[in-house]
């Protein structure tokens, strides 16, 4: 099984113009350059389901990555907040080979090290905004059982989608 962890794009700064964090919409150009890196990351990886946090922001970049690969899209609570178990649950009921799970940090590092090394503090890993990450597994996805694929920034993605 792989699942490929996705950092939503550049996005609206906080501010009283988002009095609730969860509304902050991507901006024109995160948009923009998110278009370009979902289609270098189609070149590697096509979900079959994309999970996504419900926050604005993530749902916007879940919806780019299914306008380029053309899949179904769910809304995934635990990737707002960071519960692994849940993540994993809802990973495990999604019944597809290849995830693609969009979400926030500090959560979505944190998740990959609990996911490649048991301990959500163990690896560190810089997602930038936009940046994806493709772990798989052997078996049944948990805890320490993920092996690191790549880890890519959203300038690397975007490479690959001019060549």
């Amino acid at each position: 099984m792989d699942l490929c962890l996705v950092r939503h794009a550049i996005a609206e700064a906080r501010g009283p113009e988002w009095p609730d964090d969860s509304e902050r919409p991507l901006t024109p150009r995160g948009r923009e350059r998110m278009r370009a890196a979902a289609r270098g990351l189609a070149v590697l990886f096509e979900p079959d389901v994309i999970l996504t946090s419900p926050y604005t922001r993530a749902r916007e970049t879940a919806e780019i990555l299914r306008e380029v690969c053309g899949c179904e899209m769910r809304l995934c609570q635990a990737l707002a907040t960071g519960d692994d178990t849940a993540l994993l649950h809802d990973v495990r009921a999604a019944g597809a080979s290849r995830v693609a799970a969009v979400g926030h940090e500090p959560y979505i590092s944190r998740t990959a090290s609990c996911l490649l090394a048991g301990n959500a503090g163990a690896v560190d890993l810089l997602f930038k905004k936009g940046a994806a990450a493709l772990l798989s597994f052997e078996g049944d996805p948990g805890p320490g059982r993920a092996v690191l694929e790549w880890l890519l920034e959203p300038k690397t993605l975007r490479k690959l989608a001019e060549n």
